[in-house]
This record gives C-alpha cells, sequence and structure tokens, in this order.
C-alpha cells in the first residue's frame, strides 16, 4: 500500500480537482449554446424585415408607376384636343338629338358623315337606317369603342370610323352631313362646307345653327334642336372667299 506525500487520502484529492474544474471560471456548454444561438437570431430577423420591407417598396413603386401610365394613356387623347384654338369637346347626344337627326334624314339618300363622331351613336343610327355612314373623330379611344359599339349593334359593314382631324378632310364625296359643333368653329366650317359640297348635299347641324346659312328646316327645342340646309339653297350665291 501506497502513502500519499500530503496527507490526504488520493480519492479527496481527485474529488477535490472536480469540484474546481465544475465550479470555477469555465463556462457550461449548454450556455454557449444557447448565447451563439441568440448571437445568430438577431441580425437574421432584422436581414427578413429589411428584405421584406424593400419588396413592398419596389411592389408599391411599380403599382403606382404603372397606374400613372394608365391614367396619362387614357386622359391624353381627352385632354390634348382641349389644347387645340378651336375645340370640339365630347358630349353625348340625347335620344331626343338623334330621333331629330334621323328625322331630317328622311327621304334622304347617299353616304353620310358626322363630323367629330364621338361615341359613334349618330353614324350608328344612321346606319340602322341603311345609310353608308363614316365618322371622323380625333380621340382615339372614342374611335375604338365606336368601332365595337357598330360590331355590336350589327351594323360594321355600314358604319365606319377613322381617327382624323376634321379641318384636315375633304367632304366632297358626302351627301349628308351631320355635326355637333360649338360656335367657334361654325363659321369657319360653314365656309369649308359651302367650298367643298355638291349642291344636292343636306348639312345638320345640332346644337348650334351655322351663322350665315339660313335653315331649310327646323326640329326641337333647346339643346335637343337641330337645323337643317340645303346646300342648293346657296349655290344661287357668291361662295365666300
Amino acid at each position: 500500500m501506497v502513502e500519499s506525500t500530503s496527507g490526504f487520502p488520493p480519492t479527496h484529492t481527485a474529488a477535490a480537482g472536480n469540484l474546481v474544474m465544475e465550479g470555477g471560471g469555465g463556462t457550461h456548454p449548454g450556455t454557449r449554446k444557447e448565447e451563439s444561438q441568440s448571437g445568430h437570431v438577431l441580425p437574421t430577423s432584422l436581414e427578413a424585415n429589411s428584405l421584406k420591407k424593400s419588396s413592398w417598396g419596389f411592389l408599391v413603386t411599380g403599382v403606382v408607376g404603372g397606374t400613372l401610365v394608365a391614367v396619362y394613356a387614357v386622359a391624353t387623347p381627352f385632354i390634348t384636343p382641349a389644347l387645340r384654338k378651336i375645340c370640339l369637346p365630347f358630349v353625348p347626344a340625347t335620344t331626343k338629338q338623334i330621333e331629330n337627326v334621323v328625322k331630317m334624314l328622311r327621304s334622304r339618300r347617299g353616304p353620310l358623315v358626322d363630323i367629330g363622331s364621338g361615341d359613334g351613336r349618330i353614324v350608328i343610327a344612321a346606319a340602322k337606317e341603311g345609310f353608308t355612314a363614316v365618322g371622323y373623330e380625333l380621340n382615339p379611344w372614342l374611335v375604338w369603342y365606336s368601332r365595337y359599339r357598330a360590331w355590336r349593334e350589327g351594323v360594321q359593314d355600314l358604319a365606319k370610323f377613322y381617327i382624323s382631324d376634321l379641318w384636315k378632310v375633304t367632304f366632297s364625296q358626302y351627301s349628308n352631313v351631320v355635326i355637333f359643333g360649338v360656335p367657334q368653329m361654325m363659321q369657319q366650317l360653314e365656309k369649308k362646307l359651302e367650298l367643298e359640297l355638291e349642291s344636292d348635299a343636306r348639312v345638320i347641324a345640332c346644337r348650334f345653327p351655322f351663322p350665315h346659312w339660313t335653315p331649310d328646316q327646323v326640329t326641337g327645342e333647346g339643346i335637343d334642336t337641330v337645323w337643317a340646309y340645303d346646300m342648293s339653297s346657296f349655290r344661287g350665291r357668291e361662295k365666300r372667299p
């Protein structure tokens, strides 16, 4: 049997050593693991939130930008005509106005044109009466909608619509002309039509009459008033310069 030189049993020394190892300045493995996990979770969460906010930012920017582009595309054809010297605004014809126009077309023959045809109501109504009808309109959205309406009404073969400025169109080939005008344009249009139309043509003005012509027929009242002018009534007079 070997005796310890320190005077203490060997087992006590070992136990003391274990106690020092466990209760000393060391860190428990579980504690290190928790600290490690908590140290990595916080940055990961911040990054995720940052990415999420960034994604929403791109989405909102895209939606707002797309909306502005769409509004611009739709509004521009309506706003641009208003910037012209003479503006012919789009005001849909009333049911009574259409009835009065059709009344003025009774017993008439030959092709018809609607100057500033808007949503195509007059042209479509004339096509239903058997006329070959054409509408000229500066707003492309209204022209496309008019073509759709003509197709829906089954008169797409008789009703045609074109995007054009009325001052750049020659109306000599039409026997019937319909115009929903404004006072600022009627005198200039009067001169243009008097120079271009044949003697058998009829001009039907809605809302506002021509300043110098004397109508052959008038029907309706108020905003539904319609004036009919036969060009044969003016051929005996000298054409305006």
